[in-house]
Parts: C-alpha cells; sequence; structure tokens
C-alpha cells in the first residue's frame, strides 16, 4: 500500500512561485513512476506533470512547460513540484499520485493541496 501526502499549496499572487512537495510511504518508491494532477473547479482532473522512477523521464503539460518542474529525491521519497510564473488560470487543487505497479495505472492518491493565484 502507498500513502502520499501533499504539502506547500496556498495563495500567490500572480508571478508569484510555489513548492509542492509530496511524501511517499511504502514499498517500491524508486520503481513508481509519480505524478501532480490538478483539478480546477467544474474542470476535470488533468494531468500536470510525470517523473519516471528514476526521475530521468518527465512529462509535462503544454501549458506548464517552462514554468512548472517535477523532481523526486528517492532516498527520502519525495516528489517535489517547482511552479513558477504561475497565472490564476493555475489555480486547482493539486493532487500527488503514484503508478501502481501491478495495474500500471495511477492507482494511489493524496488528499490534494490547494492553490490559489489572484491577479
Amino acid at each position: 500500500q502507498v500513502q502520499l501526502v501533499e504539502s506547500g499549496g496556498g495563495l500567490v499572487q500572480a508571478g508569484g512561485s510555489l513548492r509542492l512537495a509530496c511524501a511517499a510511504s511504502g514499498r517500491f518508491f524508486s520503481e513508481r513512476d509519480m505524478g501532480w494532477f490538478r483539478q480546477a473547479p467544474g474542470k476535470e482532473r488533468e494531468v500536470v506533470a510525470t517523473t519516471s522512477g528514476s526521475g530521468g523521464g518527465t512529462y509535462y503539460l503544454d501549458v506548464v512547460k517552462g514554468r512548472f518542474t517535477i523532481s523526486r529525491d528517492n532516498a527520502k521519497k519525495m516528489v517535489y513540484l517547482q511552479m513558477n510564473s504561475l497565472k490564476p488560470e493555475d489555480t486547482a487543487v493539486y493532487y500527488c499520485a503514484a503508478r501502481s505497479t501491478y495495474t500500471r495505472q495511477y492507482d494511489f492518491w493524496g488528499q490534494g493541496t490547494q492553490v490559489t493565484v489572484s491577479s
């Protein structure tokens, strides 16, 4: 079983930065792809960024490329999302997720952390 706890959300002005952190527990962390997702009010959840187990492979949603950076520390079982040049449209609840080594789906989710960007 995997447990994920996010932190680092908050209120920031447009153009500002936030760093989200996700603390993971459970086995096989370094073998799991990890991702950050977000869901804004009235919208579907979307993937923001993902990283492979080694951290060598990453994916970014087009609208965050060049502004957001995903990273991980396998020794500490942590995943981070550095968000720079934030825009009001980045406002959402951000979730950390872990891919199951069995189903290959993102089956494990944190409780979410609110990010609000004011204009």
